[in-house]
């Protein structure tokens, strides 16, 4: 096993994590095959198979790609397509344009895409990736900071991103790629996206967030209410907004999110405009909080999800200069 690649083993299955470091062209079409299968968005595609060769940093460019690969029993390869179940692709970029790449502490690692098939979520994959990454990008590198966007309504990614992983919201971004659509997108739902910073040097946090014990409701600046609507796979149960409080006084805020957007966005994808607008209404009302709230001096301190089949998400936010 080289320094490009890590075994790991995770519910009773083993996966390879691996530098791809192939020089020919079409060894790099699997990357725009999987990006398309779970984003099903072909209009957002990757560059051509030959540009991401000449992109990758063991070759011409600098950029890294990550490829997961499932192994058998033994620890063998296995010899379908399928066995390529997730990605990771990015790239090095600057924070100050006129210093640009001139001074290696003014460079970060901006990573575009994380994507895992369908049928291995679950396995604790997304974490590994990005641990991963992080580890190279700093061997290899030598940078200390990483970049990326998601979807501030996703807890999955809000969980792993601001939780596990400590990353910071520098911003909130509005309609960041426009129109953009695919199982995990629609193009009527704006794409508005956090932007985060990732202090690599920064361990990842233990178990659940403490500040699950410290909710309240009346710190709780999100009203909703669950309901059953007439979705895309019959009669489902969704959590519908009622209203924002844009004018908070407590120090600590809780701001309640879906908790599986992604669902909740393939469910109303039908006809009835009341049940089609639950996710818009979601996102225009929330983006103007989150707005707000950075105005006002907020900033997001955690993220955590309440136990149950009926789970809550929710954002910890805090007013910038309070003390831990």
């Amino acid at each position: 096993m080289d320094k490009f690649e890590k075994v790991i083993r995770s519910g009773g299955k083993s996966f390879l994590l691996r530098l791809e470091s192939s020089a020919q062209s079409r060894d790099y079409d699997k990357y725009e095959k999987l990006r398309n299968e779970i984003w099903g968005f072909p209009e957002d595609n990757l560059p051509g198979s030959r540009n991401l060769m000449c992109e990758n940093f063991l070759h011409d460019g600098g950029s890294l790609f990550i490829g997961v690969y499932a192994l058998g029993a033994e620890g063998e390869a296995l010899a379908d397509e399928r066995r390529f179940v997730a990605f990771s692709y990015g790239f090095v970029g600057v924070k100050d344009k006129e210093i640009a790449f001139k001074k290696i502490e003014n460079l970060r690692f901006y990573s575009q895409y994380t994507g895992i098939r369908d049928e291995f979520r679950g396995f604790g994959l997304g974490a590994a990736i990005k641990e991963f990454q992080r580890d190279k990008v700093r061997d290899l590198f030598g940078i200390d900071t990483m970049t990326c966007t998601y979807d501030p309504l996703t807890g999955v990614n809000a969980w792993r991103n601001v939780h596990h992983f400590g990353m910071m919201v520098e911003d909130y971004r509005v309609s960041t790629y426009g129109e953009y659509g695919g199982r995990l997108n629609r193009l009527d739902v704006p794409s508005d996206r956090f932007f985060m910073t990732w202090d690599l040097s920064r361990p990842a946090a233990p178990g659940e967030s403490p500040w699950a014990s410290a909710f309240t409701e009346d710190l709780g600046v999100v009203r909703c209410r669950e309901e059953i609507v007439a979705g895309r796979s019959g009669p489902v149960e969704l959590e519908i907004l009622a209203g924002v409080e844009l004018e908070p006084k407590a120090e600590i805020l809780f701001v309640r999110i879906p908790r599986d957007f992604y669902a909740m966005l393939r469910e109303t994808d039908v006809g009835l405009p009341d049940v089609r607008e639950i996710p818009i209404r979601w996102r225009t009302a929330t983006r103007g909080l989150f707005l707000a709230l950075f105005a006002g001096g907020y900033a997001v301190a955690d993220f955590f999800s309440t136990p149950g089949p009926r789970s809550e998400n929710y954002y910890v936010l805090r007013r910038t200069g309070d003390s831990d």
